[in-house]
């Protein structure tokens, strides 16, 4: 499917957004390995989560998706069952992590494979550390999926994160809790902590302190209810185009604004971005508020250190708004964008390239010029989500209407994107 993108005049309104995707996926994971059922709102129904819900079907899970939630009736830790043939994650690279750290530990052997893009995502960031603990996983293809888990009994370690990565840091912990003896995780730098919260939710006994992570072995798990909050990496979109187009005032309901994840928000007030959370509240530990938006005159900054694993996946739409800000805005440490669905350093660049102005690249983030002016023409999705969107907000401040091609990619994490953006 194709999108054109007509220049806005101004966004005015309030919205909500899917359902965090990092939350959805994992109150399933973690609701199909405890007793009893978890229900869950506000369950996020893109590709990758369904692929999530996919698979514990295959292992044996009843899962029931109605129009107002998703019921998972748990099997407990060790009453999973083989699966008949190869599981397929889809595009999902964090199902095919997280489930490796749950698989490694059962008594039967599974293969793990995904899309074109999931076998050029490096896996050797799980195996190794998973391994240490006695799993035993190989690739037939240097690293990459597919995967073949052998389960095995593991055994507790301590670990320093060599880069900061809840996906991985996720799999370690639910292998932890099959493990004999307390594993300890050394984080660096600290990454969305969704997976710790959401564990002793469920009963497991997982502390932080000063970036150590201690994690004890669980007997069992528990299911209960989750309240998912909208997605503050889809809220991202929305933020960008709120700052950036003339005349917009927009309110984003109901938003995760867990700390781990804030960072976007902290980078565009940073650059005198109007951005207010108002209505804060907690919902089953994880903080959420609305977030309020105006257009503002933003200046550039330099982007490093310990923000970035905080806003990740929303660097790419901060490239657009950086785009349209006064000064030089440069991004540091942020090799990590080069292995997602997309090589996002390169995709960016590529992609803003068409529509008339210039992202140089560096080898660990890239260097914006601001002022520049983004005129219309037409760009390529490379089937990466985050990047269709974010090529969406470039088309809302261009000079003429921005045409994206496979643009139904959003459909991975925001399916009514599209709508949404049409009714402000």
């Amino acid at each position: 499917m194709n999108k054109t993108i007509s220049p806005s005049a101004g966004l005015k309104g309030r919205i909500k957004i899917p359902g965090d995707k990092s939350i959805s996926h994992r109150a399933v994971m973690f609701g199909s390995i405890a007793k009893g059922d978890t229900v869950i709102t506000g369950f996020l129904r893109g590709d990758d989560c369904m692929s999530t819900i996919d698979c514990f079907r295959r292992l044996g899970v009843d899962i029931d998706v109605t129009d107002d939630k998703v019921v998972v009736h748990g099997k407990g830790m060790r009453d999973l069952k083989a699966p008949d043939g190869i599981l397929d994650v889809g595009n999902s690279g964090t199902t095919i992590r997280l489930i490796s750290g749950i698989l490694a530990a059962q008594d039967f052997d599974t293969v793990l494979n995904g899309d074109a893009s999931i076998q050029k995502r490096p896996m050797n960031r799980v195996i190794k550390p998973l391994g240490l603990m006695g799993a035993d996983i190989e690739s037939t293809n240097d690293g990459y999926a597919p995967l073949t888990i052998h389960g095995k009994r593991l055994k507790a370690m301590e670990y320093t994160m060599p880069v900061a990565s809840a996906q991985v840091k996720s799999a370690i912990l639910l292998a932890s809790l099959f493990a004999e003896g307390d594993t300890i995780i050394n984080e660096p730098v600290a990454s969305r902590d969704h997976t710790e919260i959401m564990l002793n939710y469920f009963g497991a006994d997982i502390k932080n302190k000063d970036g150590v992570i201690t994690s004890k072995p669980a007997k069992e798990l528990y299911g209960g209810e989750i309240e998912v909050p909208g997605d503050i990496s889809s809220a991202a979109f929305f933020m960008a185009a709120g700052l950036i187009v003339p005349n917009s005032h927009i309110i984003i309901e109901n938003v995760g604004i867990n700390p781990t994840r804030t960072g976007i928000i902290d980078a565009f007030k940073a650059m005198g971005g109007d951005i207010s959370i108002i209505n804060e509240r907690s919902s089953g530990g994880e903080a959420v508020g609305d977030i309020e938006v105006r257009t503002s005159r933003l200046k550039a900054i330099t982007l490093e250190g310990s923000i970035i694993p905080r806003m990740i996946d929303e660097i790419p739409v901060f490239a657009v708004a950086a785009l349209c800000a006064e000064g030089t805005t440069v991004v540091k440490n942020a090799e990590e964008l080069k292995v997602k669905e997309s090589n996002r350093i390169a995709t960016m660049s590529e992609e803003l390239k068409k529509l008339g102005v210039a992202v140089e690249e560096t080898d660990d983030g890239m260097i914006i010029a601001g002022g520049q002016r983004l005129k219309g023409g037409e760009v390529y999705s490379h089937l990466d989500h985050r990047v269709a969107m974010s090529c969406a907000v470039a088309g809302l401040a261009a000079e003429s209407p921005v045409t994206i091609t496979d643009a139904d990619c959003v459909g991975i994490s925001f399916p009514d994107f599209y709508e949404v953006l049409e009714k402000l």
